[in-house]
């Protein structure tokens, strides 16, 4: 059985994480922060090739129209046209992967800090579920599979903007620190909220152009929040214990011990 196992903060320390040094810092901190990073870079390399193979329209276009393209720089368009949609494809498998343990430790992390549990698993099944939604909108391209990546899109923006909120007030209630961190992400999941709504209005509107760079917004808000877990993962060091609780084996060395003893009369 594999138990991903974290050591509780020293009693000495204010609330466990205050006093640290640089040399106490893990490098699990490094993980939000690479996400964030990789991923980004990844999405504007997609959005790069689309542009330059003149399949969707830049950012700074005034109109969605003006260098001959046919469709607006939606990230979903932008990433449905080969070879950038073999980008895609592996930014969001990769990023969903990555979201995924983010999640996983940062669930981990907390469970013993806070009264009510119901609080954190809700927000690890919600970011769970949106990531896989990123996994659906990234290997599902939105022209031939529109059902398919729209709801992709949906649980990935939707769960994900619920990920933000729970854990704005799990940082609030956890006990962990200064309430500038919980402060900083209420602060990105107005933001990510005051981006979603425009977004969609602005689309059921028809205004592509304002849409995609409400869309562009929104995703730089959540990778933006996501890397904000560095502050945490800098004080926690997270192992992977193997427990054995099956009998030993019955090996080749046991086998030859048992040939060559004499045989027992009965």
């Amino acid at each position: 059985m594999l138990v991903l196992s974290l050591p509780e903060p020293g009693p000495d320390s204010p609330q466990g994480l205050r006093g640290a040094t640089m040399k106490d810092f893990s490098l699990w901190a490094l993980l939000p922060l690479l996400h964030a990073l990789f991923t980004a870079a990844g999405l504007w390399l997609v959005y790069s090739v689309a542009v330059d193979n003149q399949n969707v329209a830049p950012l700074s276009s005034q109109t969605w129209r003006t260098n001959g393209s046919l469709y607006p720089p939606y990230i979903s368009i932008a990433g449905n046209f080969p070879p950038a949609s073999c980008i895609f494809s592996q930014v969001m498998n990769l990023s969903a992967f990555a979201g995924l343990l983010i999640g996983l430790l940062r669930y981990l992390q907390v469970r013993r800090r806070l009264v009510s549990v119901w609080l954190n698993r809700c927000s690890l099944a919600a970011f769970s579920t949106a990531c896989c939604g990123m996994s659906l909108l990234g290997n599902f391209q939105i022209f031939p599979q529109l059902v398919v990546h729209n709801l992709g899109t949906a649980l990935t923006f939707g769960l994900g903007l619920v990920f933000c909120w729970t854990q704005a007030v799990i940082t609030l209630k956890a006990d962990q620190g200064s309430r500038a961190g919980a402060a900083v992400r209420f602060l990105l999941s107005a933001c990510i909220t005051l981006c979603m709504v425009p977004y969609f209005w602005l689309m059921a509107l028809e205004q592509h152009l304002q849409a995609a760079r409400c869309q562009w917004a929104l995703v730089s808000f959540l990778l933006l929040f996501i890397s904000t877990f560095a502050l945490e993962f800098r004080h926690s060091s997270f192992h992977i214990v193997t427990l054995d609780t099956a009998a030993r084996p019955f090996t080749q060395s046991d086998h030859r011990d048992a040939s060559e003893a004499p045989p027992t009369r009965i």
